[in-house]
C-alpha cells in the first residue's frame, strides 16, 4: 500500500484592506453584485466578479428557482456570461462573496462541488490559471492561485477518451 497527501498553499489576509488595490476593487464589486442576486428562498446572496486577460469585468450572481434547487449559482452564471460574450479570453481573476439573512458574512465561502467542477474544467479549457479572492462582507480574505487546487482528482475530459 502506498499514501498519497494532497495540499495546497493560500494566502490569508485578515480584511479586504490588505489586499493589493485591484483585488481590493474586484472583491468589493463582489460584494456589491450580491444585490443583483434572486435569493427568495435561501436568503443567501453570491456575487462573483471576473477579471478577463483584456482587462474587461463580467458579473454574475446567483439566480434561485421555485423548482429549487434548480436554480444557478453566481459561478456558473459568471462562467456562462464569460464564454458567451468573450469565448477565447482567458479569466484572469474572479473574486466571490455573499450575504446571508440568517448568518453573519464575515468569513470566506468556497464554491460548492458543481461549481469548483464547472472552474476547473473552464481552467483546463482555455490552459490559463484561474485566480480566485473568497471574502465576506467583512472578515478575513482567501486568495487562492488557481481554481484546480479546489479539486483534487477531478473528474476531466481525459477520462471520456
Amino acid at each position: 500500500m502506498k499514501e498519497n497527501k494532497f495540499e495546497f498553499n493560500y494566502r490569508v489576509y485578515d480584511s479586504v484592506e490588505e489586499l493589493p488595490e485591484d483585488q481590493r476593487h474586484l472583491l468589493q464589486q463582489a460584494r456589491d453584485v450580491t444585490a443583483n442576486a434572486y435569493a427568495p428562498y435561501s436568503n443567501f446572496q453570491v456575487g462573483a466578479v471576473a477579471r478577463l486577460a483584456s482587462g474587461d469585468i463580467v458579473t454574475g450572481s446567483n439566480q434561485e428557482n421555485a423548482s429549487f434547487p434548480v436554480g444557478l449559482c453566481a459561478e456558473r452564471v459568471l462562467l456562462a456570461s464569460v464564454a458567451s460574450m468573450h469565448p477565447r479570453t482567458p479569466i484572469e481573476t474572479i473574486a466571490i462573496s455573499y450575504k446571508s439573512d440568517h448568518q453573519k458574512s464575515d468569513h470566506p465561502i468556497s464554491p460548492c462541488g458543481i461549481c469548483r467542477q464547472s472552474l476547473q474544467e473552464y481552467e483546463t479549457r482555455i490552459s490559463h490559471p484561474v485566480q480566485l479572492i473568497l471574502g465576506g462582507m467583512t472578515g478575513p480574505v482567501y486568495v487562492i492561485d488557481s481554481v484546480t487546487k479546489l479539486l483534487p482528482l477531478a473528474f476531466t475530459s481525459e477520462e471520456l477518451r
